[in-house]
């Protein structure tokens, strides 16, 4: 028998379906419950603030994808944690929640304290000024990013590429940045830089996913030549 490992897909597919087990709000909280030691699912249900059916239905979830166990004991169902390293995931998530929190707050007091950080170009004004010769689309995302789909007309300059980059902007222009969207920090951190450098940069307060979800032009493909003019978008 072939011991080979499964096609890369299907090990995806099993991690899809782990992190959808995972992606509600209620089951983690279960989960946490859990792991301070067996019990009941009435007990279970008090201290999540929930129905025991309600629990009840999410602890099958958990079941079913092996994170949990479950033993009769008398006219109850206890609970336990299954086997494996479930504890190791829930605190990566943990500290992956707090990390985000973490660039979220640093951005707003960052904003506190110098309230140009935020000073954005809404969507309606970027649409007005795309045919303005004197206005640059930034890019700040990966490049794979970018690829997938941007603005029409967009230069792509990660931060890595920022500092290299410069020459290619040019003088006189506004600048304006995005990145994914209105708590993405990228587009602020290259507003700043820019600035610094004595040039006029503002950033959008929205971002590519916003853009695209309103029914705007993209384009897709690798870099736009340096200093293409944006093209209006579409609608």
């Amino acid at each position: 028998m072939s011991t080979a490992a499964p096609p890369a897909p299907e090990r995806f597919a099993d991690l899809a379906e782990l992190a959808r087990t995972l992606s509600h709000a209620h089951r983690l909280l279960l989960l946490e419950h859990i792991a301070q030691g067996e019990r009941p699912v009435e007990r279970l249900a008090e201290l999540a603030g929930l129905s025991i059916a309600n629990a009840s239905q999410h602890l099958q979830h958990l079941k079913r994808s092996g994170l949990v166990l479950s033993r009769r004991d008398g006219k109850h169902v206890l609970y336990r944690l299954g086997d494996g390293p479930i504890l190791t995931v829930l605190d990566a998530l943990r500290r992956q929640a707090e990390h985000q929190r973490g660039a979220i707050r640093a951005l707003l007091n960052d904003a506190a304290a110098r309230p140009e950080a935020l000073d954005g170009v809404t969507l309606d004004e970027l649409l007005r000024r795309l045919n303005d010769g004197d206005l640059i689309l930034l890019d700040v995302r990966p490049a794979d990013e970018y690829a997938a789909g941007h603005l029409p007309g967009a230069l792509n300059l990660p931060p890595e590429l920022l500092e290299h980059g410069l020459e290619q902007l040019r003088a006189g222009a506004e600048i304006i940045a995005y990145c994914r969207g209105p708590y993405c920090v990228l587009s602020t951190q290259a507003v700043a830089a820019l600035r610094a450098r004595g040039l006029n940069a503002r950033r959008l307060d929205s971002g590519f996913p916003q853009w695209k979800a309103a029914g705007l032009e993209v384009e897709v493909g690798a870099a736009a030549a340096v200093g293409k003019k944006p093209l209006r978008a579409a609608g």
